[in-house]
């Protein structure tokens, strides 16, 4: 299946406080059908009541890392999508807790390329981390974060770069 035709007709959960953000997730995402909250209450209420192939989540302004924690129960694939919350410490926090991927926000152009890696490493029984680092390599958090960024959790770095190492040569 080509990378373009992955995603019709996903079913796909965006959750976002902004209601310009989720127009946007709406417009790039056509393909798919989208259903949209902008509160955690009606995210968490839809996550529990229904079946997505995936989920959007912002993480600040709708507790993102609850909705994370309520679509890893249900076996949704969470992406994590922000502004705000864009520091070292919660992109550690996504990888820890779950998510299956980490976008800044202003990445959200690229979002169809970041869900079809998600997909195809699910289908794959892959580890959906090793394409985001293709697609976010390491200079690009050393520009907006400094060089020393992953300095504070070298152990964590360490063992998670291995981890994908290890798990993508089977």
């Amino acid at each position: 299946m080509s990378d373009d035709k992955m995603l019709e007709g996903k079913r796909v959960l965006l959750v976002d406080d902004e209601a310009d953000v989720l127009a946007t997730l709406e417009e790039l995402l056509f393909m798919c059908d989208t259903v949209k909250a902008a509160t955690f209450n009606d995210a968490r209420e839809l996550l529990e009541s229904q079946d997505f192939d995936i989920a959007i989540l912002d993480i600040m302004g709708v507790d993102g890392y609850g909705l994370l924690e309520i679509a890893i129960k249900k076996g949704i694939p969470a992406v994590m999508l922000t502004a705000h919350a864009f520091t070292p410490d919660n992109l550690v926090k996504s990888i820890k807790e779950g998510a299956a991927s980490y976008i800044p926000k202003e990445e959200i152009a690229r979002i169809a390329d970041f869900l079809v890696d998600v997909l195809k490493a699910k289908a794959a029984k892959k580890d959906p981390w090793e394409a985001w680092q293709r697609k976010l390599p390491t200079s690009y958090f050393e520009r907006r974060w400094g060089a020393a960024w992953q300095d504070t959790d070298k152990d964590f770095w360490e063992q998670f770069k291995a981890s994908i190492k290890a798990r993508d040569s089977k």
